[in-house]
């Protein structure tokens, strides 16, 4: 009986990837009958995908059953990830109620040239989501400024608002303490700095064909803001130095932690936070990572089990039919990454549901880690920046009184990006 599952295992076997089917049936299928994707949360569709996968493989035990989702939960990239997401929090908290956000808002909207309005936009974006990394709050932040500058200056919403997503998606992918970021990097095994580089390189192109796009489209309307914005460097510093230090290779943990300290003390000092809400302000920012935290620890006992029954084994068989050599590999992650997040609409649900294929992905054709992480991260970037259904583009659309579909032609920086990539890996196979 061992050796047969043994067998199974790794030739791999479609009726293992039921579980996976589940989700995607509850998760899709209640959101399209309500017309809602948050009508089911994507915690409860995973359990019950969790519950799936126990009923099957009747030649192992219960206790095996837990015995193998337990060692999937105790794999030193998981745990690390969960402890990121949660040192990431307890920062983002701090900074935030330290006034950070709102300052680093400001300082980019108080250097806006006038008359490159709509490029500004996405400039400015691209500072504010890769210093708080959230492309959420980047839109939050800036899309009531956006609708102030259509208004004034005549420019059209969408373009406005699409620059707006275009910047915030920027951070998204490349952020040190985006969730996307973090996901990408610890399923893969790789270095923040070295990701961010690759990464960096590989979607640049993307970024300035896309500020030429909206420098074009907003060069016939000019924009004077109203009132001065007002910031502090002392609560933009932590973001600054939260930056460099990743990019200097000083160890995660010691990034973040750094960062709270001098949120806190940066707080303190403008008299944003009083010492009585140190603890809580970290609290509320950690908060905001129980879900992405929960659901990392839930999907990697459901991949531990669906690996055990074969079924990443199954994909893997399926994938090598189809592709050949490292390009093909990467396009494979690529083409998986947005399918992924295609059906969730979360970016970083997409991340950790791919991750463990694409990493076997990446041993098969000796696709490095950092080369890896930033496929993942940015096609599925690629993706939620283009789907009307995502939280991104529907903020964005609620914010503009518009339809998403009206936006989403002018959200340049995600389709390029697709566009630059592709072509990058292309070339690779011609090298």
């Amino acid at each position: 009986m061992g050796e047969r599952m043994e067998e199974k295992e790794k030739e791999g076997r479609l009726s293992a990837l039921l579980p996976i089917g589940v989700f995607l049936v509850l998760f899709v299928g209640v959101s399209l009958l309500t017309g809602d994707f948050s009508a089911m949360p994507a915690i409860v569709a995973f359990l019950l995908a969790l519950l799936a996968a126990f009923l099957q493989n009747r030649s192992l035990s219960f206790e095996e059953k837990l015995h193998i989702a337990a060692q999937g939960v105790g794999d030193d990239n998981i745990i690390t990830m969960c402890l990121i997401f949660l040192a990431a929090g307890a920062f983002s908290g701090s900074v935030t109620a330290a006034g950070g956000a709102d300052s680093t808002v400001n300082l980019g909207l108080s250097v806006l040239p006038a008359g490159v309005a709509v490029m500004g936009l996405m400039v400015i974006g691209c500072f504010i989501s890769l210093s708080m990394g959230t492309s959420m709050g980047t839109i939050a932040a800036l899309a009531p400024i956006a609708v102030g500058i259509s208004q004034r200056a005549g420019f059209p919403m969408a373009i406005c608002m699409g620059a707006v997503v275009s910047g915030a998606m920027f951070g998204d992918n490349l952020s040190m303490i985006s969730d996307t970021t973090i996901a990408a990097v610890r399923t893969q095994g790789a270095q923040m700095k070295d990701k961010f580089r690759e990464n960096f390189f590989l979607v640049l192109p993307a970024a300035i064909l896309s500020l030429v796009l909206y420098g074009i489209l907003g060069s016939g309307g000019s924009y004077q803001p109203s009132e001065a914005y007002t910031y502090h460097w002392l609560q933009v510093i932590p973001y600054l130095l939260v930056l460099a230090g990743a990019l200097a290779g000083i160890n995660v943990f010691v990034v973040l932690v750094g960062g709270t300290v001098l949120s806190l003390a940066s707080g303190l000092i403008t008299g944003t936070i009083v010492p009585a809400e140190i603890f809580t302000v970290m609290q509320e920012g950690i908060v905001e990572m129980y879900d992405i935290t929960i659901i990392s620890l839930v999907v990697a006992c459901l991949v531990a089990l669906v690996r055990k029954n074969g079924g990443i084994a199954y994909i893997l068989r399926k994938i090598r039919g189809r592709i050949h050599g490292k390009t093909g590999g990467e396009y494979g992650i690529a083409a998986l990454t947005v399918l992924v997040d295609l059906v969730t609409a979360n970016n970083t649900i997409a991340i950790v549901m791919a991750g463990p294929i694409a990493k076997e992905i990446s041993q098969e054709y000796e696709i490095s880690p950092k080369r890896t992480a930033s496929i993942l991260d940015i096609f599925a970037s690629v993706g939620q920046g283009l789907i009307p259904y995502g939280a991104q583009m529907l903020l964005a659309a609620e914010k503009a009184g518009l339809p998403p579909l009206e936006i989403l032609p002018y959200t340049f920086y995600p389709m390029l990006m697709g566009v630059t990539v592709l072509v990058f890996i292309g070339l690779r196979k011609g090298r």
